[in-house]
């Protein structure tokens, strides 16, 4: 009789919730489930395996992954389009406060005058394998889960390096796919000669800032050309003028006509991370600690940042990418608070486990295996609610913190030369200091009082106020303090800022002659810092432990899902190769509110004469809309010059800079965002408020022609002016 009734409870839950399902929860397709997609059915005008062959050149052939973006081909030379704010770095870099590339825009007008984007890769996926047998073999006769996570990662480490080749620049990568329990083996071609075509003003490829990040409706020209490049022979190769532009094995066709609301789409790229089969307590970390604690830091050190470099061009221009990259992430998280509890996730998630309770319970052979499978999971999390706030402290006090990393780097270096053996001595030693002084030669370029020095104070102050929840032991000297500002006042001046550890020549000088001055340094910072590491040390042995367990935990949760959805399942993203599919479509955010799916140069204009900073537009586009000079690109349906486009496919972080692909894989956008409302896609997703933004191929390509004065790049990409 209770068996009954708790199987006909499940069975309302389920009906009531709407969980059985024989379609996908979400649409992140791995390489692996673009066959069992019915995409011909959805609005496909071409062969699927045109998509995706294994055995032959397909779409995926044209995309690659550029740093932490997505980028794709789109000529036989090797030119390679992708987003301006992933390509922000090496236009910063670049630029200077006499040729500022950054406010200014770039173009190389031939390829010698293309310049490197240090420090960026570009990675084409030539294959996967699934390897899940081999790693999860090799953990078989474990005898705990830290012995276990151990087997594994040197069995990753062990494909790994037997799949590499450098000599022909292949880069081999396993991904956990499902945690614990699936394994892939992706080998990536790796070009290392990235070199800057385009790039259009900052004020069209970051056009509304702050103010329109993650929001529509949106106009920002979010774009740029990048090209790359390879050895003569074809192999990778570093920055050399030898070297020639890359052949890829395909590239995507532009199609300058564009798109229209209603209209199939897909994109192919490598989103970030998500978090959906997670469990309703992961969802309570993020709601209650992490997201508002990093909102919170992350919102004080970007009004910090730009307060110090308001007026001096050259300092704006260091901290641009530090802020832009803070400011993003902030919003982010804040969109991710706001839709946690909106949509109630933590509740949904309750109720589902609930419902995975009732059917474990249901069958007598579930419930011997997985009984208490929820409830483990709930005494899991206790030490990572109880050490939530000290390791977030912590974290980013060692971080953001310069004075903090280096003499943290100084802590590490004595202990690595105090355990050198007496054999070979000075020659290890003299290698080691080698590599500390280059570390710290960074490590001291990023030293700046203005910044760090009221960091500290408001770190501090924020855990010994707060130190029932923080509980940062360091830091016990200033909780009897009745004047705690003054206190702290003195602590940074007479502590951390009369430290030698922070005096570059003395530490350099002491590195170089004598091991024995550098291990008998005494110094209070080094004290101050040591504790709070062996807090970190001590937690983080805590949290590796817990994760060993959530490993083995979370790998039995998805066994138990799998049985109970009877239904496709699809993986968390994990930067590796996804296809989305969805249609032009607008949405309604709020009551009586719909947006339509397409923004104009009109917006554009209409915007700017708001005022905002934000807002601020290069006088030639004004005059070229002015003289309504749109070329080609106008479309007479819509009204007006396409600048961004709105569709309902499933993407996050990482997805900035994929191609947006029409029915025919013709290229006709570029991602670079989402709606406020589906900053929760890491955690959720649902076609009724999920949206992506891109930026329309016909403002790329007008931009292109029109501001950047680029005809050649069209022709190259074979557009009819």
């Amino acid at each position: 009789m209770k068996k009954a009734k708790l199987l006909f409870l499940f069975i309302i839950l389920t009906i009531s919730l709407g969980m059985i399902s024989s379609a996908p929860e979400e649409g992140m397709y791995p390489l692996s489930e673009i066959e069992n997609i019915d995409l011909v059915e959805a609005g496909l005008k071409i062969d699927p395996k045109e998509i995706y062959n294994p055995e032959g050149v397909s779409l995926i052939d044209a995309l690659v992954k550029i740093n932490g973006c997505t980028g794709s081909f789109v000529s036989g030379d090797g030119l390679v389009i992708t987003n301006h704010h992933c390509a922000f770095g090496a236009i910063r870099q670049a630029s200077t406060p006499e040729e500022n590339y950054l406010e200014n825009g770039f173009l190389a007008e031939t390829r010698e005058k293309e310049i490197p984007a240090s420090g960026y890769v570009v990675r084409i996926t030539e294959s996967y394998e699934d390897v899940s047998e081999q790693i999860l073999n090799a953990a078989s006769g474990a005898a705990d889960l830290a012995e276990r996570a151990k087997l594994i990662e040197n069995k990753i480490k062990e494909i790994e390096a037997e799949a590499s080749d450098e000599t022909n620049s292949i880069e081999a990568r396993v991904s956990e796919m499902f945690i614990g329990k699936t394994y892939i083996l992706f080998k990536y071609r790796l070009i290392r000669d990235v070199r800057l075509v385009y790039a259009p003003p900052r004020s069209i490829g970051e056009f509304g800032g702050e103010l329109d990040n993650w929001i529509w409706p949106r106009h920002t020209g979010d774009f740029t050309f990048m090209r790359a490049y390879v050895a003569p022979d074809g192999s990778a190769a570093d920055y050399s003028e030898e070297n020639v532009p890359y052949s890829p094995k395909r590239f995507l066709k532009v199609n300058p006509n564009g798109v229209h609301e209603g209209d199939f789409v897909f994109i192919l790229g490598y989103p970030g991370r998500t978090y959906r089969h997670r469990t309703s307590n992961f969802l309570e970390y993020q709601q209650y600690y992490q997201l508002p604690f990093i909102s919170d830091l992350y919102e004080w050190m970007i009004n910090k940042l730009e307060d110090i470099s308001s007026e001096d061009p050259a300092i704006a221009l260091k901290y641009a990418s530090r802020i832009k990259g803070l400011a993003n992430t902030k919003k982010n998280y804040q969109g991710k608070l706001k839709g946690l509890r909106r949509i109630e996730l933590i509740d949904k998630k309750k109720e589902e486990e609930k419902m995975i309770q009732l059917f474990i319970d249901s069958d007598s052979d579930l419930k011997n295996r997985y009984g208490t499978l929820l409830q483990e999971i709930n005494e899991a999390y206790k030490p990572r609610f109880e050490h939530g706030y000290s390791n977030l402290w912590l974290g980013s006090v060692l971080r953001f913190s310069a004075p903090i990393r280096i003499a943290s780097s100084v802590l590490s270096f004595k202990e690595n030369i105090s355990e050198l053996p007496e054999e070979n001595y000075d020659s290890l030693f003299t290698e080691q200091a080698l590599r500390f002084e280059g570390r710290m030669k960074n490590a001291f370029s990023s030293l700046d009082h203005a910044f760090d020095k009221p960091l500290l104070a408001r770190v501090i102050k924020q855990a010994v106020l707060n130190s029932e929840q923080f509980k940062i032991d360091a830091l016990k000297q200033f909780e009897s303090n009745t004047d705690l500002d003054q206190a702290i006042d003195v602590f940074l001046e007479g502590v951390v800022y009369q430290s030698d550890i922070l005096n570059e020549e003395e530490m350099m000088e002491m590195i170089s002659e004598d091991p024995e001055d550098v291990l008998d340094i005494d110094d209070p910072l080094l004290d101050f810092v040591k504790s709070l590491n062996e807090q970190f040390d001590a937690a983080d042995k805590i949290m590796e432990d817990w994760e060993n367990k959530m490993t083995d935990l979370l790998a039995k949760l998805v066994e138990v899902k799998r049985e109970w959805k009877k239904t496709s399942f699809i993986p968390d993203a994990n930067s590796t190769l996804r296809l989305t599919y969805g249609h032009i479509s607008g949405y309604s955010p709020a009551d009586a509110v719909y947006y339509n799916p397409i923004t104009t140069l009109d917006g554009v204009i209409d915007k700017n004469l708001s005022g905002e900073k934000d807002y601020q537009i290069p006088q030639k586009l004004r005059e070229l809309y002015e003289q309504k000079m749109f070329g080609r690109f106008y479309d007479e349906e819509i009204g007006g010059l396409p600048t961004g486009i709105l569709y309902n496919m499933d993407t996050t972080g990482g997805n900035s800079g994929s191609p947006i692909l029409d029915a025919y894989g013709n290229l006709i956008g570029v991602n670079f965002d989402r709606a406020y409302e589906a900053t929760i896609n890491d955690f959720a997703w649902d076609q009724s408020y999920s949206r992506s933004i891109g930026v329309d191929i016909r403002y790329v390509l007008w931009v292109t022609q029109f501001i950047g004065g680029a005809d050649y790049l069209l022709a190259e990409m074979d557009v009819d002016l």
